[in-house]
């Protein structure tokens, strides 16, 4: 059996602040809005790698899949031919990109596209969640 522990403690913890994030008070200084919005974002950097290293454990160990790669893209792919995904791969596409865009953000562009994305991240991460441990979401 596949342990999802570290990825449901990361999402729980993603789940969390990125609610504080979007319910911070805009007249608290700049420093603190953005020391929130940093914390959310290396929370999902934690959440997204601790998600496709479950996925990769759960089709070799799960399904017995041979030869997995070791990258998360074709991870994603292979999750979608086996109807793991309960969006379409393209999606997660797109979170990989804003992940690997999180490592190489100079502007702030980056960021504020991983937070945008950070809703749709989360709720096709507690679909996902579901559909690999089997478990309900509270």
């Amino acid at each position: 059996m596949v342990d999802f522990g570290k990825f449901k403690q990361s999402l729980v913890l993603l789940e969390s602040q990125f609610g504080n994030w979007q319910t911070l008070d805009t007249s608290l200084p700049t420093w603190i809005q953005e020391a929130v919005s940093e914390s959310v974002i290396r929370r999902f950097v934690i959440c997204y790698d601790s998600l496709w290293k479950a996925l990769k454990r759960y089709l070799k160990e799960g399904l017995g899949l041979p030869d997995v790669p070791n990258s998360p893209k074709p991870l994603f792919r292979i999750a979608n031919e086996n109807r793991l995904l309960t969006s379409d791969v393209a999606q997660w596409l797109i979170y990989a990109d804003t992940r690997i865009g999180t490592s190489h953000d100079y502007d702030g562009e980056k960021a504020k596209a991983a937070l945008n994305i950070m809703d749709a991240f989360i709720k096709d991460s507690v679909k996902f969640y579901v559909t690999m441990s089997g478990e309900t979401w509270s």
